[in-house]
């Protein structure tokens, strides 16, 4: 009869776990390359998390101040410039920028409210940091962007970048991931739609000011409408049309890409997202003002829904909003009187009954 070596089994058993142990923890270290922090944003009501890449920083906040309630998570994806989460207006004032408009109040009763940094872009920034449009130049003395946001202002990255915000916080108690909600407005939404068509975890979906169309198709269409409202003749418009064009020439020549990298961003906000949404299994929520020719194109959008023998669909026009849902008095927008808080309720309260 052969007698087995009690102690040695044991600690045979013992040496295969540890190392099945170990070479999860290896995985886990390459896939997941990453360090993280999390502080409360000066004296707002928001927390900032921070995920470390070896190549990238990831900032993000939450618009809150206590995690102890297990509640769904809704990640808002901001629009095209890169506009800091929080503005530092001296006196020890930090405020919050994208999220400032929204009635955070009611939308915390239901949610945990995520939005993350645009690339390269500091979460909060002073006054003197910013353009006339309040997004981040820095020190540079430019008007523009810079160049490091313009290389890395491309979709594939923003989606990237939110799913591994999104895996982050799967691990977190006080997030209920049996349901997830993702939305954006104007190229964020776009970017929205990206997250939606590549996680399997969203449960709902919400685009405001949303074209599904290439990013130039929206100047195009803003230069025609300049000829018919008689604010340019129609001569004027085909230079303009053209000169368009021959931009778009450059925006597809891979040697103008290497000259000009930052075109990188209008080649990847080039490519129509039609068939990502219409092939969407999830409710989809749509919302634009009557105002806003970029988003002409949404008339179409139940037709391939149509084609598709499907009704997860519901779409807001907001009239006589324009872009950024203020309205419209004399011709122009009214700031004082915007309507983004009743469009983004409105969009909360349809979340909960889909």
């Amino acid at each position: 009869m052969k007698f087995i070596n009690v102690k040695n089994l044991f600690l045979e058993i013992t040496y295969k776990i540890t190392m099945k142990k170990l070479i999860s923890l290896l995985v886990l270290l390459i896939f997941f390359n990453f360090s993280y922090s999390q502080n409360r944003v000066g004296d707002t009501g928001f927390i900032s998390f921070t995920i470390e890449e070896e190549n990238d920083q990831i900032d993000f906040v939450i618009a809150d101040t206590v995690l102890n309630t297990q509640k769904p998570l809704l990640l808002f994806c901001q629009g095209s410039t890169p506009m800091p989460l929080f503005m530092d207006v001296g006196n020890n004032r930090i405020v919050p920028m994208p999220l400032g408009n929204f009635d955070l109040e009611e939308m915390r009763k239901h949610y945990h409210v995520a939005v993350i940094s645009m690339p390269k872009t500091p979460m909060i920034v002073e006054y003197g940091e910013l353009s006339e449009q309040y997004f981040y130049i820095g020190n540079s003395g430019s008007k523009n962007p810079t160049e490091e946001f313009s290389l890395a202002d491309y979709i594939e990255n923003y989606v990237r970048r939110a799913n591994v915000v999104i895996d982050y916080l799967k691990t977190k108690d006080f997030i209920d991931f049996t349901k997830l909600v993702v939305c954006g407005h104007s190229q964020g939404s776009r970017v929205a739609v990206g997250i939606a068509d590549a996680n399997e975890d969203v449960t709902h979906l919400g685009l405001f000011a949303y074209s599904y169309e290439r990013r130039i198709d929206g100047i195009i269409r803003k230069i025609r409408a300049q000829a018919e409202k008689g604010e340019i003749t129609w001569e004027e418009a085909d230079a303009k049309q053209s000169s368009q064009y021959e931009f778009y020439k450059r925006v597809l020549n891979d040697d103008s890409l290497k000259i000009r990298p930052h075109l990188t961003s209008w080649r990847s906000f080039s490519k129509s997202t039609i068939e990502e949404l219409a092939s969407l299994e999830i409710p989809v929520y749509i919302a634009n003002g009557s105002e806003d020719i970029s988003c002409a194109n949404t008339d179409m959008i139940p037709l391939y829904f149509i084609e598709q023998g499907k009704t997860n669909y519901f779409i807001k026009r907001y009239s006589g909003l324009e872009h950024n849902f203020f309205p419209i008095v004399d011709g122009k927008p009214d700031h004082k009187n915007g309507e983004w808080k009743n469009v983004m309720n409105a969009f909360i309260e349809w979340s909960l009954d889909n």
